[in-house]
């Protein structure tokens, strides 16, 4: 597999790894402000897809799904997580943790791979741009 699929499938496993998170969340918070946060998140993570997506299908590819045991993992994380506590405060905890692993593995991707194509590193750049974004909104219901 080339470096730029790589890259771009390393991003696609995140980016939907992120929305079936907030999906998850989402169905707890009850704070319309919050709950509008989430869904702006959650279409900002589709777009990028969308991009995504065509990328890895103009070379021939379809995105990788996330390991079942994973996603499983991470969907039962959310509902022992939110049992006792479904704050706004405790939810964007959870999910700045979460996007913070996504900005760790897009700056390991640009380490990884200094020469993907400028397409493939502007999306990239693009994915960690808007997960540092997330995080900075997230922070306000912290």
């Amino acid at each position: 597999m080339d470096e730029n699929t790589v890259v771009l499938n390393e991003i696609h496993k995140g980016l939907v790894m992120g929305m079936e998170s907030i999906s998850v969340v989402s169905s707890k918070v009850g704070d319309q402000a919050f709950k509008q946060v989430l869904d702006d998140q959650y279409n900002q993570y589709g777009s990028l897809l969308d991009r995504v997506n065509n990328g890895l299908e103009a070379s021939g590819k379809q995105g990788d799904d996330t390991p079942a045991g994973q996603r499983i993992m991470g969907w039962t994380n959310i509902q022992m997580s939110t049992i006792t506590d479904k704050s706004n405060s405790h939810i964007a905890e959870m999910l700045i943790t979460g996007t913070t692993m996504g900005i760790i593995k897009g700056r390991k991707l640009y380490n990884q791979y200094p020469d993907i194509s400028n397409d493939t590193r502007q999306t990239l750049d693009d994915f960690v741009q808007e997960q540092e974004h997330q995080v900075e909104k997230l922070k306000e219901w912290l």
